[in-house]
């Protein structure tokens, strides 16, 4: 049996908790929760593919979310079975603002386009994770044991892009990015919005 996850420097590197609110409204939204996490793992297998293709003579970089990327699309066909089995559609969904937003954030130079871009991908794989374990206590066996067995692939990648960013950029360049960035996210998983989606903030009232 695995050991379980510590998802203890997850919920301290991210600047708050997964407010009750959004998860209420995940459990009232079970179908989008599905579909719009199916759209999440291929996002996120395209994200690490696109820079792949940008970085190409950073070794360790391609190494690392090569792998990342199979195991998103893993994910990916994961969900759409559990989508098919429940019997819910895959109809296209308007994406939530948040990777959006934190991307308005990226620097358009070089190497702070790359440290960027890397921790951004860290926050959303954190986000990820401590949205999944927030969620399990309340679903049904089926999904939640699903949900558990992500925590570990979305923890190590948070870590890897972590990683990444701190091997490939400036000294004190993550040190000096990260407050700025995580205080964007921070703002805008609880702030209110008019549609459900996985990394939407809190019901607009």
């Amino acid at each position: 049996m695995k050991a379980a996850v510590d998802l203890a420097p997850i919920r301290a590197f991210l600047y708050c908790p997964t407010p009750d609110a959004w998860v209420r409204w995940a459990l009232e939204n079970p179908a989008i929760l599905l579909i719009d996490h199916a759209n999440c793992e291929k996002k996120a297998a395209s994200t690490a593919i696109n820079l792949t293709y940008r970085y190409v003579a950073h070794h360790r970089l391609l190494q690392r979310l090569s792998r990342l990327a199979r195991e998103e699309l893993r994910h990916f066909e994961q969900v759409i079975a559990l989508m098919q089995a429940r019997g819910i559609d895959y109809p296209q969904l308007s994406a939530s603002r948040y990777a959006g937003e934190l991307h308005k954030l990226v620097r358009n130079e070089e190497p702070g386009r790359l440290v960027d871009t890397l921790l951004v991908g860290a926050i959303i794989e954190a986000r990820s994770c401590e949205r999944f374990a927030a969620l399990v206590p309340h679903l049904d066996s089926e999904l939640a044991v699903f949900y558990a067995s992500l925590l570990r692939s979305e923890a190590r990648h948070y870590r890897d892009y972590l990683k990444l960013a701190e091997d490939l950029g400036p000294p004190g360049e993550v040190a000096a990015r990260l407050p700025v960035l995580l205080q964007r996210e921070s703002e805008l998983v609880q702030s209110p919005d008019r549609e459900f989606r996985f990394h939407s903030g809190i019901p607009f009232q």
